[in-house]
C-alpha cells in the first residue's frame, strides 16, 4: 500500500496557500514586480548609504571651518581692541592735558608706523574742528585732514554723534567710494569735567586688517574675505560658484562660515569658503555604475512584464468582446422587443421584462395577443401590430398602454425599425419602448402650472405686455393692456417711448448692420429692471413703466413693459408737497409772530428818529432859524432812517412771503447776514450776544436762500430762548454762528454751527425732538425743528445736535447741519426737494 507524502493543508505555509489561490494573470503579475521592486530596493539602500556617508563628511567639514572662522575672528578681535586701548590712552592723556597738538601728532605717528593697518589718527574737538592730525603716507588723499579742518557729517557717517551721545568708543560702517579701498573710523570720545569735549579719531584700512590681523594658516586653509552687511566684497577674495556640471546629485558647494567681527558689529563680517581638493571621482563612479546595472535590470523586467500583459490582454480581448454587447443590453432603461415577420416574439432585454413583470422565457416565442396587453385594448392593439409589420408605422412613434403582470397599467411610447441581419436581409421588426408615465405627468402639470400663472397675470392691476425688438408684433398682453390699448402694439410701443427706454440705433457710418448692432444677447436676462414715472395723456394717468430685456422662446430678443398706475399715489406727494410748503410758510409767520414785539421796537427807533427830526425842522422852519445846509443834513439822517425801516420791513416780507422752492446758486456770507440781520432783533431784546464766525471765499451753493435762512433764524431763536429759560448771568448769554468748509461721508461740505449757553437738550429727550407736535416748551407747536430738519435733508444734508460740556456739567448745545457743495438739485426746480417728507430726529426747547 502506497502511502501518499503530500503534506496536510494545515502544515502548508500561508504565503503558499495565498499563491495557489491567485488566478494566474495575478500570478504572473507578482512574479514580475517581485524582481522590480527588489531592483529597487537595492538601488535605494545604496542611495542611502552614500548620502549618510557624505551628510557626516559635509559635518566634519562644516565644524572645521566653524572653529577655524571664530578663532580668526577672536584675533581680529583682539587686534581691534588692541588699538582701540592705545586711541584711549590717548583720548586720556588729552583729557588730563597731558600732551599737546605736537606731541599727539608724535604718538600719532608712532602709532601709524607701527600698526600698518592704522592708516590715520585724529584729534577732533567738539565743534568737528581737526586739531592735529596725521596720516599714513600710504593712505588716500581724502584721509589727509590739514589742522583747522572741519568735519562734516557725512565724513563721520553718524559715529561722531554716537560717540557724543553715548560717550563711549564706537564704530563707523566701512566708509570709501571704492569697496576694496574701504576704511573703518573708530570715535573714542574726549571729556572735559563731564562735558563732551572731541574725539580721538582711527581710520583703519579694511584690507590692512585683512593682511595684517588674518593668521596665515587660515589663509591657507580657506577663501577668507571682509564683506559689509549687503554681501560686497571689502577684502580679500571668495571662491566664484563652480558652474561644472556636478557628478553627485546631492554634491555641495564648498563649506563656509561667516561671523560679524566684534566690536565693530554686523557692520563688518568675515566670511570663509573651504577650497574643496578632491571631486571623490571614485564614490562617484561606484554610484552611476551601481545606478546604471539596476536600471538595466529594471528596463529588462519592465520588457517582461509588459509582454506578460499582452499575452493576458489578448486572452480576455475575446471575452470582453462578447460580455460588452450583453452588458449593453442589460444597462439599457429602454425596452428592446424583436419581432420576426410572422409577428413572434424572438427577443427581449431585461428593461422590457423588468417594465411588464414577465420573464424572458414567457415572452419569447409568444404571438398575439401578448401578455402585457390590456384586455380593453385588445383591438386597437392588433391593429398597430398588423401596421408594425406592413412597414406603416410613424417615425415618430406612437403612445399605447402597458399592463404589467401585477395588473398595474402604465403609460408607454414605442418607436419601430427594421431589424436588418449582416447580410443587409430584414429579418424582423425592432421595438423600443419607453416609460412615459413621468413625463407625461409632468407635462400636465406644467400645463396647468402655465394656466395658473396665466390667470395671475390676467388678473394684475399692471398692464403686462412683451414685443420683439424693434417690431409691432406683440408677444404678450394680458387683461389690464388689452383694457387700456386693446390687442395691438402700439400701446407697448407708446409706453416705451414714454420711459425713453427704447434702445437707440447706432450712428449711420455705412458698417452698421442694423438699429441693434452691439447689444449684449448672452446677458439679456440678468439685465436689471428700469423704471419711470410717465403721465399718458390718452389714458389721463400717471404711470410707473418698468421695462426688461429677455429672451423669448423661440431664441428673439423681446422687451417687457410692466405699467402700474400710480396716480392716486401722484395726487398723495403733490399734496404733501403742499402741505410742506404751507407748513414752512407757517412756521416763518409764526417765527416772526413770536418776534412781533422785537421787530416793533426795532422799528420804533427810527420812526421816532423821523418824528424828531421832521417836528426840529418845523420848528427851526417856523422861527427861520435853520440854514439850508443844516436842513439839508436833517432830510438826509431822515432819509436814512426811512431806509433803515423800509430795509427791516422789507427783509421780514421776503422771509414770510409765500413762494415756490427756487433752488439757485446762493452766497453763504450773504444768506447768514440775512438770517442774523432778523435773528439779532430777538436776541438783543432777550440780552443775548451773538458772536459769527464765516470762513473766507466759501464756494456758492445750490439752495434755496430763504429757507437756509430760515433754518438759521430757527436755531438761533431756539438758541435764545434757551438761555432765557436758563437764566444765565449777563456773562454767560451768548450765541455762536460758525459757518465753514468740513468733510462729511467723503464728500465736501459747508457747515453750520449754532452754538448756545442753555441747559441743553435732555439725555431721554434728544431722540423725540425731531418728531412732529413734540415741544418741551409750553407754548411750543413742536414743528420748527421737524421742519428745519426736513429742510436740510431737501438739500442733501444732515442735521444733528449735541449738548456741551464742561467736565459733567452741561453748559450749553450746539446744532449743526451741513450742505454738500456739489448738490444735485437743479435751479429753478418745479418739484424742489424741500416739499419732501420730514424725517429724522428734531431739536424741541
Amino acid at each position: 500500500m502506497v502511502t501518499n507524502s503530500s503534506p496536510q493543508p494545515a502544515s502548508v505555509p500561508w504565503i503558499k496557500r495565498w499563491w495557489r489561490r491567485l488566478p494566474p494573470s495575478r500570478q504572473d503579475r507578482f512574479a514580475t514586480l517581485a524582481p522590480l521592486l527588489s531592483v529597487l530596493l537595492f538601488l535605494t539602500a545604496i542611495v542611502v548609504a552614500i548620502a549618510y556617508l557624505r551628510y557626516e563628511e559635509l559635518e566634519r567639514e562644516q565644524e572645521a571651518v566653524t572653529r577655524d572662522v571664530e578663532y580668526a575672528q577672536q584675533r581680529l578681535r583682539l587686534r581691534l581692541l588692541e588699538r582701540q586701548e592705545q586711541l584711549m590712552r590717548l583720548a586720556r592723556e588729552i583729557d588730563n592735558r597731558e600732551i599737546d597738538t605736537e606731541e599727539f601728532t608724535f604718538q600719532a605717528e608712532t602709532l601709524v608706523s607701527q600698526f600698518p593697518e592704522l592708516l590715520a589718527i585724529s584729534w577732533v574737538d567738539g565743534r568737528r574742528n581737526v586739531q592735529a592730525s596725521y596720516a599714513s603716507p600710504s593712505a588716500p588723499p581724502d584721509l589727509i585732514r590739514p589742522t583747522g579742518t572741519t568735519l562734516s557729517p557725512a565724513e563721520t557717517d553718524g559715529s561722531f554723534d554716537l560717540a557724543r551721545d553715548l560717550r563711549q568708543p564706537i564704530y563707523s560702517r566701512p566708509m570709501g567710494n571704492n569697496p576694496r579701498n574701504a576704511t573703518l573710523m573708530l570715535q573714542v570720545p574726549l571729556t572735559e569735567q563731564g562735558r563732551f569735549n572731541g574725539t580721538v579719531m582711527g581710520e583703519y584700512s579694511v584690507d590692512g586688517l585683512m593682511r595684517f590681523g588674518m593668521p596665515p594658516e587660515i589663509m591657507a586653509r580657506y577663501a577668507v574675505a571682509l564683506v559689509d552687511d549687503s554681501g560686497q566684497v571689502l577684502a580679500g577674495t571668495l571662491q566664484t560658484p563652480n558652474t561644472v556640471l556636478r557628478l553627485l546629485p546631492w554634491a555641495n558647494p564648498p563649506m563656509e562660515h561667516e561671523v560679524p567681527v566684534s566690536p565693530v558689529g554686523n557692520g563688518l563680517i568675515l566670511k570663509a569658503q573651504g577650497y574643496r581638493t578632491s571631486q571623490d571621482i571614485v564614490g562617484t563612479g561606484f554610484f552611476w555604475v551601481i545606478g546604471a546595472l539596476s536600471v538595466l535590470t529594471v528596463w529588462m523586467l519592465l520588457g517582461t512584464w509588459r509582454h506578460t500583459r499582452r499575452r493576458v490582454q489578448a486572452q480576455q480581448a475575446l471575452m470582453t468582446e462578447t460580455n460588452f454587447r450583453r452588458a449593453m443590453e442589460n444597462s439599457m432603461l429602454t425596452g428592446m422587443r424583436a419581432l420576426d415577420m410572422q409577428g413572434r416574439i424572438t427577443y427581449v432585454n431585461p428593461a422590457f421584462c423588468s417594465m411588464t413583470g414577465w420573464t424572458e422565457a414567457e415572452l419569447v416565442g409568444r404571438t398575439a395577443p401578448f401578455p402585457y396587453w390590456p384586455e380593453s385594448d385588445h383591438d386597437l392593439l392588433l391593429a398597430r401590430l398588423e401596421d408594425e409589420l406592413n412597414g406603416r408605422s410613424t417615425p415618430g412613434g406612437f403612445e399605447v398602454r402597458v399592463q404589467r403582470r401585477n395588473g398595474t397599467i402604465f403609460d408607454a411610447r414605442m418607436y419601430v425599425s427594421p431589424l436588418v441581419d449582416p447580410k443587409g436581409v430584414q429579418t424582423g421588426w425592432m421595438t423600443s419602448m419607453t416609460d412615459i408615465t413621468e413625463p407625461k405627468r409632468v407635462r400636465e402639470e406644467l400645463s396647468a402650472s402655465y394656466e395658473r400663472f396665466t390667470t395671475v397675470l390676467e388678473s394684475l392691476d399692471s398692464a403686462v405686455s412683451v414685443a420683439p425688438l424693434g417690431s409691432d408684433e406683440l408677444l404678450f398682453a394680458n387683461k389690464m393692456y388689452r383694457l387700456w390699448f386693446g390687442t395691438r402694439g402700439h400701446g407697448h410701443r407708446r409706453l416705451v417711448d414714454l420711459a425713453g427706454h427704447q434702445p437707440q440705433p447706432s450712428p449711420d457710418d455705412g458698417d452698421a448692420v442694423d438699429a441693434f448692432a452691439g447689444m449684449p444677447t448672452e446677458t439679456l436676462t440678468d439685465a436689471g429692471a428700469e423704471n419711470a414715472e410717465v403721465f399718458a395723456p390718452e389714458l389721463d394717468r400717471w404711470l410707473e413703466v418698468r421695462t426688461r430685456y429677455l429672451t423669448w422662446v423661440d431664441g428673439r430678443l423681446a422687451q417687457m413693459v410692466i405699467a402700474s398706475d400710480i396716480t392716486p399715489r401722484r395726487n398723495a406727494e403733490e399734496l404733501a408737497a403742499r402741505q410742506s410748503e404751507r407748513a414752512q410758510t407757517a412756521s416763518r409767520l409764526i417765527t416772526m409772530g413770536e418776534m412781533a414785539s422785537s421787530v416793533a421796537h426795532e422799528l420804533n427807533q427810527p420812526l421816532t428818529a423821523i418824528s424828531n427830526y421832521c417836528n426840529g425842522m418845523i420848528s427851526r422852519l417856523k422861527d427861520d432859524r435853520i440854514s439850508t445846509d443844516d436842513l439839508l443834513a436833517a432830510l438826509e439822517k431822515t432819509s436814512r432812517q426811512a431806509q433803515r425801516a423800509g430795509q427791516i420791513i422789507q427783509r421780514i416780507r421776503a422771509f414770510v412771503k409765500r413762494s415756490e422752492p427756487n433752488p439757485m446758486l446762493s452766497d453763504v456770507a450773504q444768506m447768514v447776514s440775512n438770517a442774523i440781520e432778523l435773528a439779532d432783533i430777538e436776541l438783543r431784546r432777550q440780552q443775548v450776544r451773538l458772536t459769527s464766525y464765516v470762513a473766507a471765499r466759501l464756494p456758492a451753493l445750490m439752495v434755496d436762500p430763504i429757507l437756509i435762512e430760515q433754518v438759521l433764524i430757527n436755531l438761533m431763536k431756539n438758541a435764545g430762548e434757551a438761555i432765557a429759560e436758563a437764566n444765565r448771568p449777563p456773562g454767560e448769554r451768548y450765541v455762536e454762528l460758525r459757518v465753514g468748509p468740513r468733510r462729511h461721508d467723503d464728500q465736501d461740505v459747508i457747515e453750520f454751527e449754532v452754538r448756545d449757553s442753555g441747559k441743553g437738550v435732555p439725555a431721554d429727550m434728544i431722540e423725540r425732538i425731531y418728531e412732529a407736535f413734540y415741544s418741551t416748551k409750553s407754548e411750543g407747536m413742536g414743528i420748527g425743528l421737524k421742519l428745519c430738519r426736513s429742510i436740510v435733508e431737501s438739500h442733501h444734508g444732515r442735521m444733528r445736535v449735541e449738548n456741551l460740556y464742561n467736565g459733567e456739567d452741561v453748559v450749553g448745545c450746539c446744532f449743526s447741519f451741513w450742505i454738500p457743495i456739489a448738490s444735485r438739485l437743479q435751479p429753478q426746480a418745479a418739484d424742489a426737494a424741500a416739499a419732501q417728507t420730514l424725517t429724522d430726529t428734531e431739536r424741541a426747547r
